[in-house]
This record gives C-alpha cells, sequence and structure tokens, in this order.
C-alpha cells in the first residue's frame, strides 16, 4: 500500500509539473492582457482546456497502472496534480503583483470591489471586513494556490469518475 502511495504522489508530482508549466504559460496572457486586452481570450481559452489536460494527465496514469484504477485513486492523484501546478503557478502570481502589476493594482481592485459591494447594498460588516484586509503580493499568490486546490477538488470528481470507467 504504502509501495502504491509513493508511486501515485511521484506521479502527481511528475505531471503537476507538466499541468504546472500549462498553466505559467496560460497565465502570462493574462499578465500581458493588462497591457494588449485581446490576450485575455486565450488566457480563458487555456482555462477552459485545463480539466480536459487533467483528464488526458489522469488517464495516462490510469496507463502507467496497467489501465486499471479506482475512482478514488484517480480523484487522489486530479487533486494532488492540481496541487503541485498550483504550487508551481503561484511562484507567478508573485511575480505578477509583487513586480508586473501596477502599483495600486491590488488597493484599487479592493476599491472597486467594495464601491460594487455598496452599490449591491451588502451587509456593511462584510464590507468593512474587506475593507480591514490586508492584501499584498505573498498573500494573492497563497489565495491563488487555495483557489485552484479547491478548483482541482471539485473538478477531479467528474475525470475521476470518466476515467475510471470500465471499457466496453
Amino acid at each position: 500500500m504504502e509501495n502504491k502511495n509513493s508511486g501515485l504522489m511521484s506521479a502527481a508530482m511528475s505531471y503537476g509539473f507538466s499541468l504546472g508549466i500549462f498553466w505559467i504559460v496560460k497565465y502570462i496572457f493574462y499578465m500581458f492582457s493588462m497591457r494588449f486586452s485581446y490576450l485575455v481570450v486565450i488566457y480563458w481559452g487555456m482555462s477552459l482546456v485545463v480539466p480536459y489536460l487533467a483528464y488526458l494527465l489522469t488517464k495516462r496514469y490510469r496507463e502507467d497502472l496497467g489501465g486499471v484504477i479506482s475512482f478514488s485513486q484517480a480523484w487522489r492523484f486530479g487533486v494532488l496534480i492540481y496541487l503541485f501546478a498550483a504550487m508551481l503557478v503561484s511562484i507567478m502570481h508573485y511575480v505578477f503583483y509583487r513586480f508586473v502589476a501596477p502599483p495600486d493594482f491590488l488597493s484599487s481592485a479592493v476599491e472597486q470591489t467594495i464601491a460594487s459591494l455598496k452599490q449591491m447594498q451588502v451587509d456593511s460588516k462584510i464590507i468593512s471586513s474587506i475593507e480591514s484586509m490586508n492584501f499584498s503580493p505573498i498573500h494573492m499568490a497563497l489565495q491563488g494556490i487555495l483557489n485552484n486546490i479547491f478548483y482541482g477538488i471539485i473538478l477531479s470528481l467528474p475525470v475521476a469518475a470518466l476515467v475510471c470507467r470500465r471499457k466496453s
């Protein structure tokens, strides 16, 4: 059992590295979309491809195992590749918020969010809690990791269901 989990972790690291490189390239399109707005379309297009890539990577891992994989093993593998890819792309997130984005990027984004929440008449406690938060590049990088892991947990469910199906 320990050997199987070790193989799972090792494969997830290497496949997660591949997915992370894809995410870095995708994020570069996002970074440059601040200057060339049409690049955001490529970014979102690449974002829509991510679950399909996770499916292909999980399917390839199933083949590495001999063609049979359980739902839970496929799901764990999917979550782990999202985790490792998220850790890799978080470096890019930090670089973007620290060095590339304008100095007032985070503060103006928070101000716009608060203005939108006030316009929608959201509870003042929520608005004051957002106003009291300190958004820094490292916080944004960590938030990116958490978001990507959350997406991985959710998106790996249908992928695992598809990959663990028996071949007819």
